[in-house]
This record gives structure tokens, C-alpha cells and sequence, in this order.
């Protein structure tokens, strides 16, 4: 990303947002870094993990307040990090999804399956990253043992429908603006249902239908991301959205598409500043 910063001819700082402080004060907002203050900068582009989610969100919205323009704005990061919030605006935008059940720690699991048409079915965890917090349940026994544990940690979970059809792969789209600038379909290793790269998923280039990059492209403005990646399923009913990351890596995507992602964002930056 710094590399096609600079090759574009811009100027590029590169900062962590755990290092920054705000200051609030009647029109003059500012923000620290290292106890120096930054200077106003043309746009950002916010890389926050999840488990700094809060505070990083926080200093996106200071920037906003400085009229900065970023990629990511910090209402739509705070959506696409809260994974029911995110589920429920997809469905109320219209986009195809597996079907998916939110209960606080339900103990009718044989309701809860029914309505996911299971089992077999999916239970992840809300706050879960990169395929951990995510199980298969095989069987009405494995499904009920598995609420049960994180109803005991009171750690609140979505049970989904498991989509067979798929064959342990999935689809990851990256939005820029309004088009997708490449697409990869992940597969999982043998024995695993998760297609994470960072659990031993291959990625190869694949050329979506239109309907898949349509799907996509909706979701992306469903949630009014800018840039962002978009994980679909394959099924007979069509695509479906699995979820919308808004941080998303460069490196699987530009290394199985051969497309230069990063160039994309810039020039998407450079088209509204």
C-alpha cells in the first residue's frame, strides 16, 4: 500500500492509531501522535484490527471531524465489526444469505435448527475472526452440546444454515467504489469445512457471474463501505453473503488474482479528494 502511495506521487504516513491522541476542543479538533500533533492530511485509510475496534474507531472519527476523507468511515467500520448489526442491514437490503438465527442463549436448540433447516448447521461465535469461534454441528446432539458450552461462557452466538452445496469453499470479492477489483475462490483443506487462508484454505483466481459481483457490490453499499471485502457462498438459490470484512488483507487476494489491489484504492482516493 506505501509502495503505490509513493509510485503515485503522493506523500504517505504510516501510523498506528494506539499511539494517537485527541484533542477536543470548540472547532479545532486535532489528533496526536506520540505527542506530536499530525498534520492535516488529504484522506486516511484506516487498517484497524478487530480487537481495536474502539479505540481505533475513535480516531477515525477524529480525522472525519477534520474534514479528512477516508475509506472506511467510522460509522460503517463500527457496522461491519458487529456482526448481527451487519447481517441485519444485509437483509434488509435484499441480498441473498444463508438463513440465520440470533437467540440469547436459547435453549430450544431443536427450534432454533428448524429454522436453519438443520442440522447440519453453523455456529460461530459474534465476535470471531479469521474461522476461529466458527462450528460445525453435525447433528442435533453436537448442535446442542455446542450451545450449551457457550451459553455457559454467556458468550452469544448466530447459528446459520450450512450450504452443502458450497464443498468447503467460498468466494472473496474486494470492492473498491463501486466495482470489484478482483475475486478469488478459497478453498478448504481436506477435512476442514473453513476456508480461511489462515487455516490452510488455497485461493485460486476466478472470474464472478454477474450476479455474484452484483451481490457484492450491494452488500459493500449496504453497509456504506467504500472499500472492503466480500465473502460469498455458492448455492442453488445463488450467491450468498457471508460476511463483509472491512479491514481486509492484500496480500492472499494480489497474490492469487495478480492484480494490483492496492493501486485500485489509491486510485479510488484520488477520484474523491
Amino acid at each position: 500500500m506505501v509502495e503505490e502511495i509513493k509510485a503515485a506521487g503522493h506523500e504517505v504516513k504510516v501510523i498506528d492509531p494506539l499511539k494517537c491522541d485527541i484533542k477536543l476542543e470548540k472547532q479545532k479538533p486535532t489528533v496526536f501522535y506520540k505527542g506530536v500533533r499530525l498534520e492535516k492530511p488529504d484522506a486516511i485509510i484506516p487498517r484497524i484490527g478487530s480487537s481495536i475496534t474502539f479505540y481505533g474507531t475513535a480516531i477515525v472519527r477524529q480525522f472525519e471531524a477534520m474534514k479528512c476523507f477516508t475509506t472506511v468511515s467510522s460509522q460503517a467500520l463500527v457496522r461491519s465489526r458487529d456482526k448481527l448489526q451487519s447481517l441485519q442491514r444485509l437483509s434488509s437490503s435484499g441480498v441473498g444469505m444463508p438463513k440465520t438465527v440470533f437467540t440469547n442463549f436459547g435453549k430450544h436448540t431443536s427450534a432454533i435448527l428448524e429454522m436453519v433447516d438443520g442440522p447440519p448447521c453453523i455456529i460461530k461465535v459474534l465476535e470471531g475472526t479469521q474461522g476461529i469461534g466458527v462450528n460445525l454441528a453435525e447433528n442435533f446432539e453436537s448442535a446442542e452440546t455446542i450451545l450449551e458450552a457457550y451459553n455457559n461462557l454467556e458468550s452469544r452466538v448466530i447459528v446459520q444454515e450450512f450450504i452443502k452445496e458450497a464443498g468447503g469453499a467460498d468466494l472473496r470479492a474486494f470492492v473498491v467504489g463501486d466495482k470489484v477489483v478482483g475475486a478469488m475462490k478459497r478453498q478448504a483443506q481436506k477435512g476442514e469445512f473453513r476456508s480461511n487462508l489462515h487455516r490452510g484454505g488455497s485461493a485460486t483466481k476466478i472470474k464472478l457471474s454477474k450476479e455474484e459481483e452484483n451481490t457484492a457490490i450491494a452488500a459493500a453499499k449496504s453497509l456504506g463501505l467504500g472499500v472492503c471485502g466480500v465473502d460469498l457462498l455458492q448455492s442453488s438459490r445463488g450467491p450468498l453473503v457471508l460476511e463483509v470484512n472491512s479491514s481486509p488483507g492484500l496480500e492472499g487476494i494480489e497474490a492469487a488474482t495478480q492484480q494490483n489491489i492496492a493501486r485500485a484504492i489509491v486510485k479510488y482516493i484520488e477520484t474523491n479528494i
